[in-house]
């Protein structure tokens, strides 16, 4: 601290000499007459330099300055002055507090150099700042510490102006975020966006927060995307708003397709086993679901073309939806087949349900000026309590419908237990049949007689299974799946080959037989059958005219041009075709006759019907068919004769042969040579050897 002594008095101590800003005085003649140490630091100089001497003198470089200009003012009208002033000669920013007396005036001088370059790199920074935010093609808001909009871009303020034009209130600077957004959001999105930004405002490493959300009260139905972070090194908050409707509405979009048919508009597999979970969710068992398979709907497509076929599906489907109750869910399982699934529910009101959409098919379908008419075969699963897997309710009704389709066209069968059992079979059939069960399979003989004198003519091969566990099994429980699984075709290719050996083998033993083996449509289609005819002649040695192929009337009747072309050429080799089972099915006669068709095997259905008619007086039923094949050059077979009236009934009606329990039973091949000669030592008549041991 200075003293000063005058006439043996001390002065009073500095006022100034303890404060940390720099302070100097000058007179009215703008020279210093006082300076503090922090001044003499901030000036560079000593005191003693410089008081006395003019302020101009000491630094030229503040004339005609600011500073002059500022210090002029003050004691001019005495007011004081706050202002900064940059000293080139130190290269620093000051801030500089001017105050007027009646000596002069005071200055207070302080260093804010550092202060202003860091407000300049943040006035740079928040400039560059504003030009990135207003690049943004978004609607971005700056969020200060306590969550107030610190600054807008050009998209903000936008969407602001837009949303005033409508007569909503627009967001700007000043106000509390969260507190506006709630003017756009319903509680349980403000909720979730509220937590994610306080979330962010928490986190100690950087990272972001995005919600997707509907503006409220909007009638177009905008969506966007939330996107926000922290500034680095601050917990200011930068969040941006992205218009996404366009994205969101595509996703629904391939959300609707994913989940739909796209030809009817229904429901998909997917989502109607989405919609049968749901329904068995609660464990009541309360749900059914009906499983719709449209019969002999691949002739419609091939006969009228799949732009009818595909016209009939739509109004399939609608008519479903219009037959259905409230609540129930129509879909489209995909080509051929559609689901309902019929909630709060049991087993008999499923039934119901399912033999009135059946009754919603007796009306025709219009398409193109045609009518068609169309039925279904409908399989009806119902839940049980506790169940709550999607797909077994769905195997279950597709096993349903298997049963239906198997009983026949338009009919409705509910699934039971023991058709899951059967399903269970087919499906360890066709495990067998694809892993060489063709090893376990045998082959019996039914044996052919003539009527007029009893002689042996041929025997009629009929497949069996002998199966390690079931035993030995008919057709009936196996050729069905064959036939799904591709296996059918070379099943009967083996059965050629082993019936045209057996046959050979026979003829050389001195046994020849006719042999007769049954063909399926399927045959037809792979366009192999003269191939592995041909082939099977080739490898035995058998005679083409010993070798019979039976065919059903249903199976010719699927593809009649294709089947002639192959019969044709079989026929002239010297092979013989046999219509079997004929009165069963559906085929017209004049379709039949346009075959080479040599023998006519009449059905043992048709057999019996004849007899009751017979018994009736209705007069001789099977003369009519077995004259009209006489006529055309073809021989009669009757099948299923099992006692001597049949036999009578068949001769008086003049058929060429028969067959039946009442001659023999199928047999495995070795016994045919000793039933042969059993038949040969009692005369050679099987008709007389079978009445005789009937007899006994």
């Amino acid at each position: 601290m200075h003293r000063h002594v005058v006439a043996g008095q001390v002065a009073p101590a500095d006022p100034f000499s303890a404060v940390t800003d720099a302070v100097y005085r000058i007179d009215r003649r703008w020279r210093f007459t006082y300076l503090n140490a922090a001044a003499e630091q901030a000036l560079g100089c000593r005191a003693d330099e410089i008081i006395g001497r003019h302020a101009f003198e000491c630094f030229p470089e503040t004339l005609g300055s600011v500073l002059e200009q500022q210090y002029r003012a003050v004691l001019a009208d005495g007011s004081p002055r706050a202002f900064e002033y940059f000293s080139e000669p130190h290269g620093r920013w000051y801030e500089i507090r001017a105050f007027a007396d009646a000596e002069g005036l005071t200055a207070f001088l302080r260093d804010v150099d550092e202060r202003r370059r860091r407000e300049r790199q943040q006035s740079a920074e928040l400039r560059q700042l504003t030009a990135v935010l207003d690049a943004l093609p978004s609607a971005t808001v700056l969020l200060d510490v306590a969550g107030r909009i610190e600054m807008v871009n050009r998209a903000w303020q936008l969407n602001g102006a837009a949303l005033e034009r409508s007569g909503q209130a627009a967001t700007g600077v000043g106000e509390d975020y969260l507190a506006a957004m709630a003017r756009y959001l319903d509680r349980g999105h403000h909720g979730s966006i509220a937590a994610g930004l306080r979330r962010l405002r928490d986190a100690v490493a950087a990272t972001t927060f995005t919600h997707d959300y509907p503006q409220q009260h909007d009638p177009d139905g905008t969506w966007y995307r939330l996107q926000a972070a922290r500034v680095a090194a601050s917990d200011r908050l930068i969040v941006t708003h992205t218009d996404i409707t366009e994205r969101v509405r595509d996703q629904e979009a391939l959300a609707w397709q994913a989940s739909h048919d796209d030809l009817t508009g229904l429901p998909n597999r997917a989502r109607l086993l989405q919609l049968v979970g749901e329904a068995l969710a609660d464990g009541r068992g309360r749900a059914a679901l009906l499983f719709l398979d449209l019969d002999g709907f691949k002739t419609v497509n091939d006969s009228l073309g799949h732009e009818v076929g595909d016209e009939l599906l739509r109004q399939v489907g609608s008519r479903l939806v219009e037959q259905v109750r409230p609540g129930d869910a129509v879909g489209r399982l995909g080509a051929d087949q559609f689901l309902v699934l019929a909630r709060d529910c049991d087993t008999a009101e499923a039934a119901a349900l399912a033999f009135r959409l059946q009754d919603s098919f007796s009306r025709p379908f219009q398409a193109e000026g045609i009518s068609v008419p169309l039925s279904a075969s409908i399989g009806v699963a119902a839940a049980t309590p506790g169940a709550d897997r999607a797909h077994q309710l769905l195997s279950d009704a597709d096993t349903a419908v298997f049963a239906a389709k198997g009983a026949g066209r338009d009919r409705v069968h509910v699934f039971s237990p023991g058709l899951r059992e059967a399903a269970r079979w087919r499906l360890e059939v066709a495990n067998r049949l694809r892993d060489g069960a063709v090893d376990e399979f045998v082959v019996h003989y039914q044996p052919l007689v003539r009527v007029d004198t009893g002689e042996i003519e041929g025997v009629e091969a009929l497949l069996r299974w002998q199966h390690p566990e079931r035993g030995l099994l008919t057709p009936d429980a196996f050729l069905s799946v064959a036939e799904e699984t591709g296996q059918l075709i070379p099943i009967t290719r083996w059965l050629l080959g082993e019936t045209t050996r057996q046959a050979a083998e026979w003829a050389e033993q001195g046994l020849p037989l006719r042999m007769s083996v049954n063909i399926s449509a399927r045959h037809f289609s792979a366009e192999t059958l003269v191939r592995d005819v041909r082939v099977a002649l080739h490898d035995s040695g058998l005679a083409p005219e010993n070798l019979v192929l039976e065919l059903t009337e249903t199976s010719v009747a699927e593809d009649p041009t294709r089947a002639e072309d192959q019969l044709a050429v079989l026929r002239n080799v010297g092979v013989r075709v046999a219509i079997d089972d004929f009165g069963t099915g559906w085929s017209s006669l004049a379709q039949l006759l346009a075959l080479p068709i040599g023998t006519l095997k009449i059905d043992r259905s048709l057999l019996a019907a004849a007899a009751r008619l017979a018994a009736g007086g209705t007069g001789p039923v099977l003369a009519a068919i077995v004259s009209l094949a006489r006529t055309l050059g073809i021989r009669s077979v009757a099948e299923g004769v099992e006692t001597a009236e049949h036999l009578q009934m068949v001769r008086d009606a003049g058929c060429d042969l028969a067959q039946g329990y009442l001659f023999a039973q199928p047999m495995p091949a070795c016994d045919v040579m000793r039933w042969a000669s059993r038949v040969r030592a009692a005369g050679g008549d099987s008709c007389a050897f079978a009445l005789q041991s009937r007899g006994r």
